[in-house]
């Protein structure tokens, strides 16, 4: 796949039908992007991996952030009021974490990094769970 920049684009994962969502956002982290959106426009998350603040959720206002071929994208979130939010990890960091649905959560507490949470002494966490074994067949992971 190509971008409109020319670059290679993150990889797009298949949703077969009835497929579960592999990421979603509680209701704290939904008012939480509402607040950013109003700030700063259209918002997309990207999760790196690594160490540190590089395994947390980064939140980045749409175009701030480039994704590229070594980016898996995950899912979207939809949330009321607000532009989809695209959520992105790198795909050695998918690797990892390809068996678990992911939920976007919200703690006290200040990250470091360039997440736009920061400033608000909020930072976006993932909470996870191993998809179960009926979810892991229909995502083609058994």
């Amino acid at each position: 796949m190509i971008d409109t920049s020319g670059r290679p684009a993150a990889t797009e994962l298949a949703s077969p039908p009835g497929a579960p969502p592999r990421v979603v956002s509680t209701p704290v982290a939904d008012d939480l992007l509402r607040l950013l959106a109003a700030r700063h426009g259209p918002l997309m998350f990207h999760q790196s991996g690594g160490c540190c603040d590089g395994s947390s959720p980064m939140c980045y206002p749409v175009g701030m952030f480039r994704t590229g071929a070594s980016d898996v994208h995950l899912g979207t979130l939809t949330v009321a009021g607000i532009d989809a939010v695209a959520f992105f990890m790198s795909r050695s960091q998918f690797e990892y974490w390809k068996y678990t649905a992911l939920t976007v959560d919200v703690v006290d507490g200040r990250g470091s990094g360039f997440s736009v949470e920061a400033p608000e002494g909020k930072r976006f966490m993932i909470r996870s769970r191993m998809f179960t074994d009926e979810e892991s067949r229909t995502l083609g992971l058994v």
